[in-house]
C-alpha cells in the first residue's frame, strides 16, 4: 500500500491563504466550513527578535486513523489502493463519531446533507495524475504531494532537502499522522500544535 501525503515547507509558506480557498473551491466546501484551514502561529518572542509561521492543517492521513476505527457504517475507511482515508458519504449517517475522534478537529458535518466531509488529498483530481488543488495553487510552491515510500515523490524529495531536526508533525496520540511539516529555526521554532488545533466547531 502506498503511503500518499501532502508535506508542507513552513519556510516557504507566506499565509496567503490560497490553499484554504483552492479547497473550498475544488470540493465544494459549505460556506463556514474548511477541510483545510491556514492558522497563524505567533508572533511570539520579544522585540526586535519575533517569530510567525503560518500552519495549514488538514486531514493528516494518519496511519492508525481513530475516525475509520470508531465509524459504526465503515463510511470512513482506507482506500486499499493508494492508503488515503477517504469518506463514502452514502453510507455516512452524520453521527459526528469521527468528528469526536479526529485529533485535528479537521472533518465538518455538512449540515444540509448530513453526511461529514474532509480533505481527500483531492482523490479525483490524483486519480488523474493530476496534483491536489492546494498543491497546485501555492504560489510559495510550499506543498508537495506524493508516496512518502517513493524516493522519487515530491514529496520523499522536499523531506530528504532537509534534517531530521526540521522535520515536523502535529501532535501523535498514537494515530500516526503521516503529513510532514518542514521548518527551520532559523524562520521559526516549531510551536507545539495544542494550542493551535483548528476547529470546525
Amino acid at each position: 500500500m502506498t503511503r500518499n501525503a501532502i508535506v508542507v515547507d513552513l519556510n516557504r509558506c507566506i499565509g496567503c491563504f490560497g490553499c484554504e480557498a483552492a479547497c473550498k473551491q475544488e470540493n465544494d466546501v459549505p460556506l463556514g466550513q474548511y477541510w483545510s484551514r491556514v492558522t497563524p502561529v505567533g508572533p511570539n518572542g520579544t522585540f526586535p527578535n519575533i517569530e510567525q509561521y503560518w500552519l495549514p492543517t488538514m486531514c493528516q492521513q494518519c496511519a492508525g486513523a481513530p475516525c475509520v476505527e470508531v465509524c459504526p457504517t465503515g463510511a470512513s475507511y482506507r482506500d486499499e489502493e493508494t492508503g488515503i482515508v477517504l469518506i463514502d458519504q452514502e453510507n455516512c449517517i452524520g453521527c459526528e463519531s469521527c468528528l469526536s475522534a479526529c485529533p485535528y478537529g479537521v472533518r465538518a458535518l455538512n449540515e444540509a446533507e448530513s453526511v461529514v466531509g474532509k480533505c481527500t488529498l483531492c482523490k479525483p483530481l490524483t486519480d488523474k495524475g493530476e496534483l491536489p488543488a492546494c498543491v497546485k495553487a501555492c504560489c510559495g510552491e510550499a506543498r508537495f504531494y506524493g508516496d512518502l515510500d517513493d524516493p522519487e515523490s515530491d514529496a520523499s524529495k522536499a523531506i530528504a532537502a532537509y534534517d531530521e531536526a526540521d522535520r515536523h508533525q502535529l501532535a501523535d496520540t498514537g494515530n500516526g499522522p503521516t503529513t510532514v511539516y518542514l521548518l527551520s529555526p532559523k524562520y521559526a521554532t516549531w510551536v507545539s500544535d495544542d494550542a493551535v488545533q483548528i476547529s470546525n466547531v
